[in-house]
C-alpha cells in the first residue's frame, strides 16, 4: 500500500476510534435539527424579550444549563434581566423578594416559599445566582390550591374569590383554546374527547391556568422594560403552545425564543419527533443520571 494511502488510513482509524470513545453529554441543536454552539444560541437568547427555558425536571444537564444561561444573560442585559419560575407560586412572591434583599434567613424563606423538594439541588443555585447579582427572582405558577379548584370543579370555580385572591391569578376570564395540539395531547389520557368528560375538560382548564398565569407574570416584567429568563416544564413551552401562546395572544409582536430538553440515546443527529418542538433543542443522552 502506497505510503499516502496508509497514512490516510491510520487517520481515518485514529478519528474513527476518537469518536467512538467521546461521550457528550448534551447536544444543542435549531429546530430544523442542525447542531448549533452555545455562543450561538446565546446570540439569539440576547436578542430575545422573553426566553422560556423548558426543562425535564429531573435532568441535571438542563439545570446546569439554565444556570449558564442565566450567568450569561446578565453579562449582556445586567440589571435588565429578570428570572422567573414556575417552581414557585406567585403567593410567595413576598417571601422571596424578602430573602433576596436579605431581609430573612435562608433557613426561613426555604421553610415558608414551598419549594420543590428537588430545590436545593435543582433551583438553588439559580436563585442564589440572582441574590448576589442583584435582580429579580419572580414567582409565575398559579397557587396550586386554585388548580386544585379548577380541576375539581372548572375555572368557574374561580368566579367567587376573594379580590386579593384574583391578584394572584391571570385576569379573569380566561380563554382556552382546546384546539391546540398540547392540550388535545392531554386528552389522549382521558380517551381522546372532552365531550362528555368532565374532568378531562377540567383537567385541561387547570393546565391552561397555569399557562396564562405564569405569562401574565412574565408579561408584568417585561412592561418594566426587562427582559426574562422563565425556567419552566419542557410541556409548558413547547411546540410554542401554553405560555408562548398566552403571551402571544397579549403582545403578539413579544420576541419570545424557546428551548426545550429532550433525550436520546444517541445525541449526534436529532430524531424527526423533536424537531420544531422549540427554537432551540437541548439533547441529553438518555443514560444521564437524574436528580432524583
Amino acid at each position: 500500500m502506497p505510503y499516502a494511502n496508509l497514512l490516510i488510513l491510520l487517520l481515518f482509524m485514529t478519528a474513527t476510534t476518537v469518536f467512538a470513545q467521546d461521550k457528550p453529554a448534551y447536544q444543542l441543536f435549531t429546530k430544523d435539527g442542525k447542531e448549533v454552539t452555545y455562543s450561538k444560541m446565546l446570540d439569539a437568547l440576547e436578542k430575545a424579550d422573553v426566553v422560556l427555558f423548558g426543562e425535564q425536571h429531573n435532568d441535571p444537564i438542563a439545570h446546569w444549563l439554565q444556570l449558564e444561561v442565566a450567568k450569561d444573560l446578565h453579562k449582556a442585559h445586567q440589571q435588565k434581566l429578570s428570572i422567573g419560575a414556575e417552581m414557585f407560586e406567585t403567593d410567595v412572591q413576598l417571601v422571596l423578594d424578602e430573602y433576596l434583599s436579605g431581609k430573612v434567613a435562608e433557613n426561613n424563606f426555604e421553610q415558608e416559599a414551598r419549594p420543590w423538594p428537588n430545590y436545593k439541588t435543582d433551583y438553588k443555585p439559580v436563585v442564589k445566582f440572582a441574590k448576589e447579582a442583584g435582580i429579580p427572582f419572580v414567582a409565575t405558577n398559579v397557587p396550586r390550591r386554585y388548580a386544585a379548584m379548577v380541576a375539581a370543579g372548572s375555572l368557574k370555580a374561580l368566579d367567587n374569590l376573594a379580590t386579593d385572591a384574583k391578584k394572584l391569578l391571570a385576569p379573569l376570564p380566561i380563554v382556552v383554546d382546546m384546539n391546540l395540539p398540547g392540550y388535545k395531547n392531554m386528552l389522549s389520557m382521558f380517551g381522546g374527547s372532552t365531550h362528555g368528560n368532565t374532568k378531562a375538560e377540567n383537567i385541561m382548564q387547570a393546565q391552561a391556568l397555569k399557562d396564562a398565569t405564569m405569562a401574565h407574570v412574565i408579561l408584568g416584567q417585561v412592561t418594566k422594560g426587562t427582559k426574562l429568563l422563565h425556567l419552566n416544564g419542557a410541556y409548558h413551552s413547547d411546540n410554542y403552545e401554553g405560555i408562548g401562546w398566552y403571551l402571544k395572544q397579549k403582545q403578539p409582536n413579544l420576541k419570545v425564543t424557546t428551548i426545550t430538553t429532550v433525550t436520546q440515546q444517541d445525541v449526534s443527529k436529532l430524531t424527526n419527533e423533536h424537531k420544531s418542538k422549540a427554537d432551540f433543542i437541548l439533547v441529553v443522552p438518555d443514560t444521564m443520571t437524574k436528580t432524583y
